[in-house]
């Protein structure tokens, strides 16, 4: 299937690793030119450097200009954005009873306003040329609250919300709008997440990790690749009539309807 990316410019935040990087590889088969964007500089140009049409640039995206420099970069390379992914590090674990006022306005901050910052900023070139993508790292949070995880509920929850209010509203310019629920995949963050949650409960990292993949009906952890390739396809021309959508990839982890 031809899914209409060649020559198409498409922004990855969080790109230096884990899903991000997955997604930049995915859209660069496609045909697609790439601004990839961590703040982890050296590992990022790295990847870059791997791929045929590639921008790296080294930022922090949850600073308040971030979203107006990153574009400015990409239109200044590659003309203009056509697709935009939304992504970025989560929250720290933590229990509602624990969470300061601090806390949840970090959460709000990083899983909302940051990309809220992002999507202002692509969608203007996006409507004028009647043709865009935003399509939304989430979490399976969003649709079933995890434990001890207040921060990313609370925020990626938000960012769903906002994110379906937009969709309606760009929906006859051509522009899209989706967000996608990973739910065990295997990456750093989610290793990350294990140790912890070993950690309190005096458990292995590997004695949780298999209590986790005893719940998902396929039976183990997904992987990066066959996420980002549920984010291209939703970037792609043939996806034009999915837009305000939630699409989980998690193995069937999650039992609601």
């Amino acid at each position: 299937m031809d899914i209409g990316l060649a020559g198409r410019t498409a922004l990855v935040p969080g790109a230096s690793s884990g899903l991000g990087l997955a997604i930049a590889r995915a859209l660069a088969a496609e045909g697609a030119n790439v601004v990839m964007a961590a703040r982890r500089g050296d590992l990022l140009r790295r990847h870059a450097a791997e791929l045929p049409s590639a921008l790296a640039v080294e930022i922090d995206i949850t600073a308040p200009d971030a979203a107006r420099r990153l574009v400015g970069a990409a239109v200044e390379r590659f003309g203009q954005v056509d697709v935009c992914v939304l992504n970025g590090g989560g929250p720290a674990p933590g229990t509602a009873l624990e969470a300061t006022d601090a806390d949840l306005l970090r959460a709000v901050e990083t899983q909302l306003l940051t990309h809220q910052r992002l999507a202002a900023a692509v969608l203007p070139g996006m409507r004028e040329r009647g043709w865009g993508r935003l399509v939304a790292v989430g979490s399976a949070f969003v649709q079933e609250p995890a434990p001890n995880m207040v921060g990313s509920n609370t925020g990626r929850a938000a960012l769903a919300a906002y994110l379906k209010t937009l969709a309606a509203e760009v929906a006859a310019d051509g522009v899209t709008v989706n967000m996608v629920l990973p739910g065990r995949i295997d990456t750093d963050r989610v290793a990350h997440l294990d140790r912890e949650a070993a950690r309190r409960s005096g458990r292995t990292p590997e004695q949780v990790r298999a209590d986790s993949v005893a719940r998902i009906p396929v039976g183990r952890l997904g992987t990066p690749e066959e996420f980002a390739a549920v984010v291209t396809f939703l970037a792609g021309a043939p996806a034009s009539y999915v837009t305000g959508s939630q699409i989980r990839c998690d193995g069937g982890l999650l039992r609601a309807l």
